[in-house]
């Protein structure tokens, strides 16, 4: 049955606007990104097989363009709205983000953090440059590693801070297992870049270690 037979308040698009996006599942969510299924398929029934394909949500999302577009239903057109549509989310969280401040809005901090680092394969480290306000100055990816580690630079860290003018920082990376506990390496390198920049009077607010779904705070932990 087409979904256009099914009853107005059971379609995706008309449930969304009945009663918001949070009352659809992943497959009702996908339909209305699809808008089409198949012949003898429909949208809906299109998204449940997507799903069960790639293993869940999360994992289409994540998928690379040579596996998304292997899936029926899927190609080159999808990829691209797809990517569109993740990358509004981004920066529609950035623009929350340098609305805030820092320290008053944590839970902002901690959300575009887990957008942006969150589902990448290598560890990056980055910086979260703020004024004397604790507003938000930039947001910048300074370092990229293996799966196992990233070299950080305390040199680059202060150019980079002196660059911005900034007045404090908050540091992020994320480890690409999953598992937000910080790492002695962590806590050792963090003390080197609390120390390199304090000789040119900028504050270390913060470092954050992005899990999956999970953030973890050095400074709420003791370890600074």
């Amino acid at each position: 049955m087409a979904i256009t037979d099914w009853p107005a308040d059971e379609r995706p698009r008309e449930k969304l606007l009945l009663k918001g996006a949070t009352s659809l599942s992943d497959a009702e969510l996908l339909a209305i990104f699809l808008r089409t299924g198949l012949p003898g398929c429909s949208a809906v029934d299109l998204a449940r097989e997507l799903l069960s394909g790639f293993g869940g949500l999360r994992a289409l999302l994540q998928a690379e363009k040579n596996t998304f577009c292997r899936h029926r239903g899927l190609g080159t057109a999808k990829f691209a709205q797809l990517q569109a549509v993740l990358e509004m989310s981004r920066r529609h969280q950035k623009e929350i983000l340098f609305k805030e401040s820092a320290l008053t809005s944590p839970d902002h901090t901690r959300a575009y953090l887990q957008i942006h680092l969150r589902d990448k394969c290598a560890e990056c480290f980055c910086c979260l440059f703020l004024d004397n306000r604790h507003q938000p100055l930039a947001f910048e990816e300074l370092f990229q590693g293996t799966i196992d580690g990233a070299a950080v630079y305390p040199r680059e860290v202060v150019r980079r801070a002196l660059a911005h003018n900034a007045a404090a920082i908050v540091f992020a990376h994320n480890h690409p297992s999953g598992i937000a506990e910080p790492s002695e390496a962590d806590v050792r390198i963090t003390r080197r870049l609390v120390d390199a920049l304090a000789l040119v009077d900028v504050r270390v607010l913060d470092h954050m270690v992005v899990g999956d779904g999970v953030t973890v705070s050095l400074a709420e932990r003791g370890l600074m």
